[in-house]
């Protein structure tokens, strides 16, 4: 396929890539076709995928204004993916201008809009890191210069460890940045499970092993225990849908469909 002139030179335009497909089932334009056609595929066989992106996004915001109403000014976004309506420095500088932001996303074409974004804002920038890489991120002069590891941090990794295999140990990356994170700062996390909507994940795995970006669905007790040391905020770990919701009709009759476990935690 051709390279539209918005690509950056050194993106993957031949497999799908997992926050371009997150851009694709969020109504974005800023994806390829071989990420749409996986995602017509995807679709076809999950047809409930746009409403656990959705969902989850949703999440996303209600969690960065809860910790904002904890004080919370400055937020480590990993796997910030590329922006879309309710990004974390508009929701986090709304309630405090103030406030500091660090987004992180291994995927070029995130990072480069992220940037054209964030222009003109000296409160937040956006660094081409992964996860799996710890220090790239966490010792990043960027991230340094932004974040104050002396205080209280936000530390956003959604919808991200799903794409974590267990041979790169999701439970020892999680507890590094646990580890890193100052007393009073907070994690939200949310993940994609088969504790419900099983068959729909299932065909849904089977697919993204196609993309750049495979992914695991993991239990309850597996995702809890990414909070190892930390207080879940009430109700802990919960289905997106019913993490805060703004109202009873957020939560729907059936909130196991959104397939995605959500919680918050917080460092004593």
């Amino acid at each position: 396929m051709d390279r539209p002139d918005w690509a950056p030179k050194d993106v993957d335009i031949e497999k799908a890539s997992a926050a371009r497909l997150y851009d694709f089932f969020l109504g974005g334009s800023y994806n390829f076709e071989v990420d749409r056609e996986l995602g017509r595929k995807v679709a076809a066989v999950a047809p409930g995928v746009f409403d656990f992106t959705r969902l989850n996004r949703a999440f996303l915001r209600r969690a960065v204004r809860y910790l904002t109403e904890q004080g919370v000014d400055q937020f480590l976004d990993i796997g910030s993916g590329i922006p879309t309506a309710g990004n974390v420095h508009e929701i986090a500088q709304k309630a405090n201008p103030d406030a500091r932001i660090v987004y992180v996303d291994n995927e070029p074409v995130a990072v480069a809009h992220s940037d054209l974004l964030l222009e003109g804002n000296p409160n937040a920038v956006a660094i081409e890191a992964d996860l799996r890489d710890p220090d790239s991120i966490l010792g990043n002069d960027r991230t340094r210069q932004m974040l104050d590891f002396s205080r209280p941090i936000g530390l956003l990794t959604v919808a991200v460890y799903h794409f974590i295999p267990e041979s790169d140990d999701p439970l020892g990356l999680a507890a590094r940045y646990r580890a890193a994170l100052p007393s009073g700062s907070y994690l939200a996390l949310s993940h994609v499970t088969m504790d419900a909507m099983g068959e729909q994940i299932r065909q849904l795995i089977d697919l993204y092993r196609n993309s750049q970006n495979p992914v695991t669905a993991r239990t309850r007790d597996q995702f809890a225990a990414m909070f190892d040391g930390f207080e879940l905020v009430e109700p802990g770990v919960v289905f997106t849908p019913e993490w805060h919701p703004e109202s009873p009709e957020d939560v729907g009759e059936h909130p196991e469909e959104s397939a995605v476990y959500a919680a918050v935690g917080r460092k004593p």
